[in-house]
C-alpha cells in the first residue's frame, strides 16, 4: 500500500500547485486591455513615413510624466533620447508602441493617429531591442522566430548571421535546436542581446526602438553589439534610449528630456557648444571615464 499512497499524495500536491498557478493565469487572461481598439481601424504604412508628436501630455495616475512634447522625426532618421533617470525616455517609447494613450495630444505616423490603428498592425511595424529582452525556455530557433512567426529556416539562419550569433550557436550541443532555459539562463548577456538583435532583423520592421540595449554589457561586448545595432538601424527610423552618450554621438537628432519635458534638441556638436543640460551630461560621463 505504501507506493500507491505515496503516488496519490504526490498527485494531490501537483494538482494543488496546478490549481494555484492556473488561477493566476486565468486572472491574467481575463484582464481587459486598457487601450481601446478602434471600431474601424485604419491601415498603417510606417515604411518611409514621418513620425509627428504633437502637444503630448501623459500621466501615470495623478503623477505627470510627460508635458508638452512636440517632435518631428523624418523617415530613416536616428533619434537619441537622453536624460536623467525618470525624465520620461522609456515612457515616450511606450507611447509609440501604444502601451498607453496620451492624456492630451497625439502621435501620428504617416499622418495617421495611433489611436486609429489596431495595436497588432502598429506593433507589427516596430521592432524592439531592450536592456532586458524576453527569452523563453525554448530553442534558439524558436526564440529568433518570434520576430516573425512562420519564417523559414534559411531566414532564421540569415538573421543570426547578421547578428553575429551563428558562431556561438554552432558551439552549442544542438546548435539552433539548443534549449536556452528560462530567460535565456544558459546564455551570456552578449549572447542574449544577439538573439534579440537576430529577432529584430527577422522582423524587418521599418521602425526600431533600442531601449538601453547595451547598458548591461561590459565594454568589449558592448562594442561588438553596438556595431551590429548600427548595421540594423540603417534604412530604419530608429529611437535609441541611452545613458551612455558614446553610443548616440552620431545620431541625426539628440532629444534631451528633463522632468518630462524636451529641454534641448540638436546634433551632438551643437548641443555641447550650447552649454545646457546635454553638455553637463556629456562632461559628467567624460570626466568619470578619464
Amino acid at each position: 500500500m505504501y507506493a500507491p499512497m505515496k503516488n496519490l499524495t504526490r498527485l494531490h500536491n501537483q494538482l494543488t500547485q496546478a490549481r494555484a498557478a492556473s488561477e493566476r493565469v486565468f486572472e491574467l487572461l481575463a484582464t481587459k486591455n486598457s487601450v481601446p481598439e478602434p471600431a474601424q481601424p485604419k491601415m498603417l504604412h510606417a515604411d518611409k513615413a514621418d513620425i509627428v508628436i504633437e502637444n503630448l501630455d501623459f500621466n501615470y495616475g495623478e503623477k505627470p510624466v510627460l508635458r508638452n512634447i512636440n517632435l518631428t522625426v523624418k523617415a530613416g532618421q536616428l533619434i537619441a533620447l537622453v536624460g536623467a533617470s525618470g525624465s520620461g525616455k522609456t515612457t515616450l517609447a511606450n507611447l509609440l508602441l501604444r502601451f498607453y494613450d496620451p492624456v492630451r495630444g497625439a502621435i501620428r505616423i504617416g499622418g495617421v493617429d495611433l489611436r486609429e490603428v489596431s495595436t497588432r498592425d502598429l506593433r507589427n511595424q516596430i521592432a524592439v531591442v531592450a536592456q532586458e529582452n524576453i527569452l523563453f525556455n525554448d530553442t534558439i530557433r524558436r526564440n529568433i522566430e518570434l520576430g516573425r512567426l512562420g519564417a523559414t529556416n534559411d531566414e532564421i539562419v540569415a538573421a543570426a548571421n547578421f547578428a553575429k550569433a551563428t558562431e556561438f550557436i554552432s558551439q552549442k550541443p544542438q546548435g539552433f535546436d539548443t534549449v536556452i532555459g528560462e530567460k535565456g539562463a544558459s546564455l551570456s548577456g552578449g549572447q542574449r542581446q544577439r538573439i534579440a538583435i537576430a529577432r529584430a532583423v527577422l522582423k524587418n520592421a521599418p521602425i526600431l526602438i533600442l531601449d538601453e540595449a547595451t547598458s548591461a554589457l561590459d565594454t568589449e561586448i558592448e562594442r561588438q553589439v553596438q556595431t551590429e545595432l548600427d548595421a540594423l538601424m540603417k534604412g530604419r527610423t530608429s529611437f535609441c534610449i541611452a545613458h551612455r552618450l558614446s553610443t548616440v554621438l552620431h545620431a541625426d537628432l539628440i532629444v534631451v528630456l528633463d522632468q518630462g519635458q524636451i529641454v534641448e534638441q540638436g546634433r551632438h556638436a551643437e548641443l555641447v557648444q550650447r552649454g545646457g543640460v546635454y553638455q553637463k551630461l556629456y562632461e559628467l560621463q567624460f570626466k568619470s571615464k578619464s
